[in-house]
């Protein structure tokens, strides 16, 4: 392994010397974070460390959900926090979806306006939700400034192909992008305007102290005026004390199916469950439900467990009597804790952390960013 001080004076001074802010995960936080520095600061030294070859967590390995709340999801959220703090991060994530629309057009990110379904198999379930119906429509227009975001759909078997539900509620506002073409985009603008982004580079430790801070990586030591820290679901590693617990999202993708029926994004049981149709192939996701414990871990590969409820589910409700195979397979890392809702904040005059995100990366992640960067200009 080559270390720093085994580098030219070139890759020094150009790469590692001076850093004016310094940001560890090059994911959407990151990503959008550093590009807001280099808005607010045009001659600043911006370096972006990345410990794999891709961003590691999440922000590649997405379903690619441009969602801000299902009606279930919403329900048992109101049930375990209080109330006030559930809108706020409704409140957070619709507007940070509106931000990212904002930095791409949406034909570069394939951005859908398709809505979303929130499928129901009890029929007692169903009728609870569709009493609250009335009243999650007028909490979400103080937030939208749009009326009747939630409606109720009967016919989801026969609309879709699908079988045992007994219906659902739509959500006409959300949609999905292309994560593969956000990852693209953003790479574009991050080189445009002149920010630094290093790969393999691991962060294992940091020292700040009044004027710096003195980071710690597999290759040797960096130090910079700032340091952003954005690495969500890693974030233990560097920060224990926080309240962030790594949560593995296990992901699979079938094969292409002809006539497929199911266009669109799905959720169910609580969001734990959630799918989509890729041109003509079905993405479907989650399921740690089943086993928490296990699924709080830093490990990306999968379990049999939950690959099996997956294909099971895909079988006998989603994609009834349809021959398919299984194409890809994939686990990303989420960052969750006691409480739903971003850590945003900083830890000490020069450091500043950006975490936490929940499973909504793509919806809170840019404004997100944005935040920190503000905190790390201060």
């Amino acid at each position: 392994m080559i270390q720093f001080k085994q580098l030219s004076f070139w890759e020094k001074v150009t790469l590692l010397e001076e850093i004016d802010f310094l940001i560890v995960g090059s994911g959407i936080v990151g990503s959008a974070c550093a590009l807001e520095l280099r808005r607010k600061n045009p001659d600043a030294k911006i370096v972006i460390l990345e410990r794999s070859y891709l961003p590691l967590g999440a922000s590649t390995k997405n379903a690619g959900f441009a969602c801000f709340g299902s009606v279930t999801e919403l329900l048992d959220d109101l049930k375990n926090t209080p109330e006030e703090r559930v809108w706020n991060t409704v409140k957070l994530r619709f507007e940070g979806l509106e931000r990212l629309l904002q930095r791409f057009p949406v034909s570069e990110l394939n951005y859908e306006n398709c809505g979303s379904y929130d499928l129901i198999m009890d029929e007692d379930e169903l009728m609870f939700y569709g009493s609250k119906l009335a009243y999650l429509n007028h909490q979400i227009e103080f937030i939208t400034g749009k009326k009747d975001c939630y409606s109720f759909e009967k016919n989801v078997n026969a609309k879709f192909g699908f079988k045992g539900f007994e219906g659902g509620y739509f959500n006409r506002l959300e949609g999905a992008i292309d994560t593969g073409k956000l990852l693209l985009a953003t790479q574009r603008d991050l080189a445009k305007n002149g920010i630094i982004v290093l790969n393999g580079i691991e962060v294992t430790d940091f020292h700040p102290d009044q004027n710096e801070v003195l980071i710690e990586t597999n290759y040797g030591e960096i130090r910079s005026k700032k340091l952003g820290i954005t690495i969500n679901g890693f974030a233990k590693k560097l920060l224990p004390e926080l309240d962030v617990e790594p949560a593995r999202a296990q992901v699979i993708v079938t094969s292409e199916i002809p006539d497929l029926q199911a266009k669109g994004t799905f959720h169910l049981d609580k969001g734990y469950y959630y799918f989509r149709n890729i041109g003509n192939r079905i993405l479907l996701g989650g399921g740690r439900n089943l086993d928490f414990k296990t699924e709080n871990t830093f490990e990306l590969s999968q379990s049999k467990l939950i690959q099996d409820a997956l294909e099971e589910l895909l079988k006998e409700k989603i994609l009834p009597n349809r021959d398919f195979t299984i194409d890809y397979r994939w686990s990303g890392t989420m960052g969750v804790g006691n409480e739903k809702g971003p850590i945003i904040e900083k830890i000490n005059s020069n450091t500043a952390v950006g975490v936490r995100l929940g499973g909504m990366g793509v919806a809170i992640g840019s404004l997100a960013g944005e935040k920190l960067a503000s905190l790390l200009n201060e």
